[in-house]
């Protein structure tokens, strides 16, 4: 059994663009690579859950999202997940027990050379390992209590509540 769960869901980290008129698109995820990349050794294993924006996640979404992390053998878990509605999600998983959850996304994608998804994962990944059970967001250098933070949209950036 792997040491850390990671259950990907899509958002701007996975976000592809062609070209400046076109549309985005949620690619495969790159955790895998970016894990591989920071020369990972601790135990892990990457599950697909979708490839969404966060936006268009609804109410079925979360509840996969739940399920998957309840009965995931693993008790420390990474989220990646959209940043509009990372907070939603982490009110969903607030009834899971005995497990460190932790949800992160990036603001700019992981494609983008000035992009903060690696980092993010990596202040994700030792959260995971270190924090107590609760549900945490690892975004802008910080790690929050899931239930004590939002996204400031004119700040573009996660802040205190």
């Amino acid at each position: 059994m792997a040491d850390i769960l990671v259950l990907t869901t899509g958002g701007t980290i996975d976000k592809l663009y062609f070209d400046a008129l076109s549309e985005y698109k949620i690619g495969d995820s790159v955790v895998d690579r970016l894990l591989a990349i920071a020369r990972v050794k601790k135990p892990f294993r990457v599950q697909g859950l979708m490839r969404k924006d966060s936006l268009e996640l609804d109410d079925a979404d979360r509840a996969s999202i739940v399920k998957a992390t309840a009965e995931a053998p693993e008790n420390h878990i990474i989220i990646t997940h959209g940043t509009d509605t990372m907070t939603e999600t982490a009110k969903a998983l607030a009834g899971i027990k005995d497990k460190t959850i932790v949800l992160f996304g990036a603001l700019a994608p992981a494609r983008f050379a000035e992009s903060d998804a690696t980092f993010n994962l990596g202040m994700a990944f030792a959260t995971a390992q270190i924090a107590p059970a609760g549900v945490w967001i690892a975004m802008n250098g910080t790690i929050f209590p899931a239930d004590r933070v939002r996204k400031d949209r004119a700040a573009n950036a996660f802040v205190p509540v």
